[in-house]
């Protein structure tokens, strides 16, 4: 099995290297930067892919397309913590770049490469939920999840014709350096859940908007 994960050098996305790793799986990370940790992981690092700039994903992600893609894995993200008073249009801006069209334009890019049975995972929040918002802020990643959350939608209704199957994963309140080691969950309970949903996913339930303990959030 070949497991692509963006955002592999830290946090979540270091946890489900590890994971996929453990389960026998060939893994290819993808970072900016890759760290000691990351290094020592044995795994396939892609450096120097920042989804935040689309003009370079065909080459940085070149090396990918000569491999048979079985789940592509979109965990790069960033956080933002606008309020109403207090906000920057670049970082806006930003997160949409990275957790909104980094995933679309890594999985078109990719899509050459992908299994006939592939399955795309993308991970978002519910803090991207409309119902689900009953405390406002955080602007930019409010909006950019949420943003990604449609394209989630467009792309299981895209792909499912394909054989290719899309999960939309919030992975909980994890304890990660994005939210100052505050949180729930470890990453690696939550690389754990989230292996588990992915396990469950198919074409028949793709672009459902899942919890990474299971229960289906609502838009």
């Amino acid at each position: 099995m070949n497991v692509v994960i963006t955002g592999g050098n830290r946090g979540i996305g270091l946890a489900l290297t590890k994971q996929y790793k453990a389960r026998g799986a060939k893994v290819y990370a993808t970072c900016r930067n890759s760290c000691d940790e990351l290094n020592s992981a044995g795994v396939n690092i892609v450096s120097g892919v920042d989804v935040a700039r689309p003009e370079t994903l065909a080459e940085k992600l070149a090396p990918l397309m000569d491999v048979k893609i079985d789940l592509l894995i979109n965990n790069a993200g960033v956080l933002g913590r606008e309020s109403i008073d207090d906000w920057d249009p670049n970082t806006i801006d930003y997160q949409f770049r990275v957790n909104a069209m980094g995933p679309l334009l890594v999985s078109q890019t990719l899509l050459p490469a992908l299994a006939e049975d592939a399955k795309i995972a993308l991970i978002t929040s519910r803090m991207g939920s409309m119902s689900d918002n009953g405390s406002g802020g955080y602007y930019g990643y409010r909006m950019s999840k949420a943003a990604l959350n449609a394209a989630g939608v467009s792309m299981a209704n895209d792909l499912r014709a394909k054989g290719i199957a899309v999960g939309i994963f919030h992975p909980g309140f994890v304890q990660t350096e994005m939210v100052n080691g505050a949180g729930d969950i470890d990453a690696d309970t939550c690389a754990e859940r989230l292996a588990s949903r992915i396990d469950e996913l198919t074409v028949e339930n793709s672009g459902r908007f899942i919890h990474s303990n299971g229960e289906e959030l609502p838009w």
